[in-house]
């Protein structure tokens, strides 16, 4: 460890100020804190001493996501080694069959490893693309504003991947996480001033922008039957519990699989294994990440519970409305709960420090809305079958003001308690 601190130390002097490439200081010094910690200390009065940084938090919630990733490889090459006659493999065409049988890994649905290898085929090469484009636009903002590159990206370079579909072209993801990274938060002044989460507005933006192949009740799954095509469309267990009605949806299980008609259980929803975004299916995996989150005092509880709570009276207030026309109003709260990206938005996106509400209060009623506002548009507007992003980014623009009137309420019943007394 010695070692590696001389090595770092030896071109230091060329990008502090007065040095050759102090333009570069910050990329210099994300790589040397990155490592280890600054060398420097606050000595003046007055600030606070916290031992959790921006970068531990930071860390705190990738580690929170690990299993949402892990679930995200497995699951996607599961739903392709479904999806695939095993007779086909070996004519399907491009790069990855051929790393599958330089490995010697076939598309075995009950084989864990190939399915998490023929995963990590797909979500790698997404992850690594969001983290080259956005990671260049970071740096280019602090190179250009002189500032350290912060740690945020972190966050957003690995929730941005885990909510896109696996077959998404590269170039989307490119063009994708830098409409996320540069308008919806370096314009208002970079991490700790974006009014939006950056990685939903970079979903909106493909999903408004390319919807034909990014939509909500039509999203692709990895392989395809036909030979020279790597991926298919299918429906997704939210829009079959929305078009056909729950009997559909839960009439038998994930390994009665077709193309043309399949369906899932409500255990098998709650572990993950069914089509859909590449990360945000498992609610299982999510639960552990609010662990984690709540646990440590990164994430908050009142955001989450407030989302749940908006759910299920909203779902409950529906079921008992009913309707003869719309299956939507007949799915069950502990279906909402499972279905789609509920549990990751609930959990990663709607907690997200800087965009949500800050007060106690308004984490409650930031919550509670955004939980009203998914299930009313999953099941009143058919246009959307999935809500969870609308939902988020919608509640992202009000959270400021929702934060403004519990402060000028408080502020009013001390003032009329003051005078009381």
């Amino acid at each position: 460890m010695k070692l590696l601190r001389k090595i770092l130390d030896v071109p230091a002097t060329l990008f502090e100020e007065g040095g050759k490439l102090q333009k570069l200081y910050p990329l210099w010094e994300a790589v040397d804190t990155f490592m280890y910690t600054p060398g420097h200390v606050t000595r003046t009065a007055s600030h606070v001493r916290d031992g959790l940084d921006l970068k531990r938090m930071m860390i705190i919630v990738v580690i929170a996501l690990g299993p949402c990733a892990l679930m995200a490889m497995y699951n996607t090459g599961l739903q392709a080694s479904l999806a695939l006659n095993p007779d086909m493999a070996g004519e399907l065409s491009g790069w990855r069959p051929m790393v599958m049988a330089l490995l010697g890994l076939g598309y075995d649905p009950g084989n864990p490893i190939a399915c998490l290898v023929l995963g990590a085929l797909y979500f790698l090469p997404v992850y690594i693309v969001t983290l080259a484009a956005g990671g260049a636009w970071e740096t280019l903002f602090a190179i250009v504003r002189r500032h350290e590159i912060n740690e945020g990206f972190l966050v957003t370079s690995l929730l941005f991947p885990l909510i896109l579909p696996p077959t998404i072209p590269l170039w989307q993801v490119a063009i994708g996480i830098s409409f996320g990274v540069v308008i919806g938060k370096e314009i208002f002044g970079g991490v700790g001033m974006n009014v939006l989460n950056p990685a939903l507005t970079a979903r909106a933006f493909l999903y408004f922008g390319y919807p034909a192949q990014i939509s909500g009740n039509a999203i692709w799954n990895a392989t395809a039957p036909a030979y020279a095509v790597d991926g298919f469309s299918g429906a997704t267990a939210l829009a079959v519990a929305k078009e056909e009605g729950m009997a559909t949806l839960s009439s038998g299980g994930l390994f009665g699989f077709n193309l043309s008609d399949w369906n899932v259980t409500w255990f098998e929803s709650l572990l993950g294994f069914e089509p859909g975004s590449m990360g945000e299916t498992s609610a299982l995996a999510c639960l552990f990440g609010a662990f984690v989150l709540i646990a440590t005092g990164v994430g908050a509880w009142r955001t989450m519970a407030g989302v749940l709570a908006g759910t299920v009276v909203t779902a409950i207030t529906l079921n008992l409305i009913g309707s003869d026309t719309n299956p939507a109003f007949g799915i069950p709260v502990y279906w909402h709960l499972v279905l789609g990206g509920w549990a990751f938005g609930a959990v990663f996106m709607a907690t997200d420090p800087v965009s949500s509400a800050f007060t106690n209060t308004g984490k409650w009623i930031y919550g509670f809305l955004i939980g009203l506002l998914i299930v009313l548009i999953r099941v009143v507007n058919p246009a959307y079958p999935e809500s969870v992003m609308l939902a988020i980014l919608f509640m992202n623009v009000f959270a400021p003001l929702i934060d403004h009137y519990v402060v000028r309420a408080n502020i009013k019943r001390r003032a009329a308690r003051y005078a009381a007394s």
